[in-house]
């Protein structure tokens, strides 16, 4: 028989999340210093002050969270949703524009953004709907009604345009793969996502040569004899290399596509037409997305859109004073930290303000700088633990509603901290996300509060043993 288990909230996601909130603190303190006190942390003009009376407000929002049923966020998921979309609705209509995005309410000193908010209703209602009885994954309406919950505050997002907030909401896929959404889609999106980013690094024609060469691929290996298959294969990727080295690669595309036709009836003949089918439309979709790709980068695209994803991809083709200035600096800062760091307050990349946005998107470049490749290391491990806990914590719970938010959540901390880290590091396009509990900004510091009190309170309320 089962027995309620004392109820205590979970200490480890407690610690992490108060040394993550107190690091963030000191880090904006080093990174928006200029000599003054750290008694700045009382003046709402200063960086420190602000983010400091944001660290009290979320402490006592936790609090606040922590006294609410845990029944109040599954039964109230859609009025909640309802809001979250009328919130970026009207920033469209009402809101401030700040450095080319109409993203945030402003209110004197402080800012609000909506975008923030908008990844939890949308989590509440993804939660809310995967856990109802009705739903059926392999259901047509159900997989249509997810879409719809998904993508409709994407789009708004997009309109502001933020494409860096609309980017988290991929993070919500991690439910949705835990509750068993079929796997086709995922595996579909990988590669039109693969797909998407090599058409902006290839030629266009090479790529929709590797698009016929793997979907021929595909088909040979679907027939017996796979060794034999195998070594056609091997044949005909030498004779491709010896193409393009000899500018013979119209007359080699003519080839691969005579194989595939063949290759094609063989496979109807043995009746599989739907085999057939699959690969060939996958072939259309890829080679249509390269061509949309290639066509919206060159003819639709600001000129400032295809600098970051030339700094990301093709950094070569950058002004190192221009487009590629925040990555170097962002680079040159954390390699100068060493192994130990120059020490608090003694980062000097940082204290001469040569890193744009450091006490926001690039606020890990402090870290870097001051505290070396030893407190890089450790803060990458807290954010790890963070998730991790966030995973085991889920596996743990006893209604479905609780499982999924705590696996979205998980999945919008590890999105949040892979992106920030990776775009200081040159890995992946700037595009605006800040980084957890470090980054300056109240909505950001408030709304991954809210997240960890929901959590909190859904284990604290769902654990038996």
């Amino acid at each position: 028989m089962l027995q309620p288990k004392r109820k205590r909230f979970d200490g480890l996601l407690l610690i992490l999340y108060v040394n993550l909130v107190v690091i963030g603190l000191f880090m904006i303190y080093s990174s928006s210093q200029s000599g003054d006190s750290i008694l700045d942390m009382i003046n709402l003009q200063s960086a420190l002050g602000r983010q400091f009376l944001f660290a009290g407000v979320s402490i006592v929002v936790l609090l606040f969270i922590l006294t609410i049923s845990t029944e109040f966020w599954k039964t109230f998921a859609v009025p909640l949703y309802a809001i979250a979309i009328l919130g970026l609705i009207l920033v469209l209509l009402l809101g401030s524009e700040i450095k080319g995005a109409r993203s945030w309410f402003s209110i004197g000193l402080f800012s609000f953004q909506p975008a923030e908010f908008a990844k939890l209703g949308t989590l509440l209602m993804l939660s809310s709907f995967l856990s109802n009885f009705r739903t059926d994954l392999h259901e047509w309406r159900s997989q249509a009604t997810i879409g719809l919950i998904l993508l409709l505050p994407v789009f708004l997002i997009l309109l502001q345009p933020d494409a860096g907030s609309a980017l988290v909401f991929a993070a919500l896929l991690i439910p949705l793969f835990r509750a068993g959404f079929p796997s086709g889609y995922f595996i579909l999106g990988i590669l039109l996502a693969s797909v998407f980013i090599l058409a902006l690094v290839l030629p266009i024609d090479i790529l929709l040569y590797i698009i016929l060469f793997l979907g021929l691929a595909g088909l040979m290996l679907s027939f017996d004899r796979v060794i034999y298959w195998i070594s056609v294969l091997v044949l005909l990727s030498v004779l491709s290399v010896v193409a393009w080295m000899q500018d013979f690669m119209t007359l080699m595309v003519g080839v691969l596509s005579l194989f595939f036709l063949i290759l094609s009836i063989l496979a109807y003949r043995e009746g599989r037409l739907r085999y057939v089918s699959f690969v060939s439309l996958l072939m259309v979709l890829s080679a249509s997305l390269a061509y949309s790709s290639f066509f919206v980068y060159n003819h639709i695209l600001k000129p400032h859109q295809q600098e970051r994803l030339d700094v990301w991809l093709n950094p070569q083709k950058c002004d190192p004073r221009g487009a590629l200035y925040n990555v170097l600096q962002s680079k040159l800062a954390i390699a100068s930290g060493g192994l130990e760091g120059k020490g608090f307050l003694e980062g000097n990349i940082t204290k001469l303000n040569y890193v744009p946005e450091q006490t926001t998107d690039f606020i890990f470049c402090a870290v870097g700088e001051e505290q070396g490749f030893i407190g890089t290391f450790g803060v990458i491990l807290l954010f790890t633990l963070l998730v991790l806990r966030l995973a085991q914590m889920a596996e743990r719970q006893r209604t479905a509603f609780s499982q999924y938010f705590i696996y979205g959540v998980a999945g919008i901390f590890f999105l949040h901290y892979f992106i920030n880290m990776g775009m200081t590091l040159g890995l992946v396009p700037v595009i605006g996300i800040p980084l957890p509990f470090l980054s300056y900004g109240g909505s950001s510091l408030l709304f991954f509060s809210i997240l960890i009190a929901i959590v909190l309170k859904l284990d604290f309320g769902d654990r038996l043993r």
